[in-house]
């Protein structure tokens, strides 16, 4: 079983100008990714995909095995994911000579994950049956109770309705936030969908603390407050 660890970096970001290389407790972003990665101990090879020569840089020097040069139409802010993670999967084995079973993305964004994540999303993906998993927390919201959408009137209504109102949170169904943190693919079906989301798609379930994503200046400041607080607990903040 060949494992091959993704990571796709855009060199564009208008929320946070270069987020993805900006420095986050004396380190590139991009680094704690790769780190993670390197510490599972799962993974046959990591590589980079990126439109940013200073991006692909920064991953070589961080200890990227591969670093994939990406086509603009792949860089593009309306890019699809799946394409990306597709083109990285195989332009890295026509480099390396070999396929790989296993393809698991880490979204640069999400550093709070542990490697226990990575681990645990890979084990539950290896489980038969499984086409691909993703990773969420529990909502903080839910569409059944306190998630409301404007209509064509101008008036709110709940995004999910029930044929019997619910008057407590939680009495509403589970639903959970995307965090983004972990994709993993098998080879097959990585190669024969477009989406994240597949013909047996699994959710492997993450903690809010460590499901935080970087899409803003606030964002970066939350993560940098959680990273501060792990290292002051744990010596480190790759765990």
């Amino acid at each position: 079983m060949k494992r091959l660890c993704t990571i796709c970096v855009r060199a564009g970001s208008k929320g946070v100008p270069s987020k993805n290389i900006r420095s986050l407790l004396g380190k590139p972003l991009l680094a704690y990714s790769i780190l993670q990665a390197k510490q599972s101990g799962l993974f046959d090879a990591v590589a980079v995909s990126s439109d940013g020569e200073v991006i692909l840089q920064a991953a070589k020097k961080w200890s990227a095995d591969y670093c994939i040069p990406r086509p603009a139409e792949l860089a593009s802010d309306s890019a699809p994911k799946v394409p990306v993670i597709r083109h990285c999967l195989m332009e890295t084995e026509k480099i390396t000579g070999h396929q790989f079973d296993v393809i698991v993305d880490l979204d640069v964004t999400s550093p709070l994950r542990f490697v226990s994540d990575i681990a645990g999303a890979v084990a539950l993906l290896e489980t038969d049956g499984v086409s691909n998993v993703i990773t969420g927390s529990t909502a903080r919201h839910s569409p059944y109770f306190n998630l409301v959408e404007v209509n064509d009137t101008g008036t709110v209504q709940l995004s999910k309705q029930l044929a019997i109102p619910i008057f407590c949170r939680q009495d509403s169904p589970k639903c959970y936030d995307l965090n983004g943190s972990v994709y993993v693919w098998k080879r097959e079906s990585l190669l024969d969908c477009n989406s994240v989301f597949g013909v047996n798609t699994q959710l492997y379930q993450m903690p809010p603390e460590r499901s935080a994503d970087i899409d803003s200046e606030l964002d970066f400041e939350f993560v940098e407050f959680l990273m501060s607080k792990r290292v002051q607990q744990y010596g480190s903040a790759v765990l």
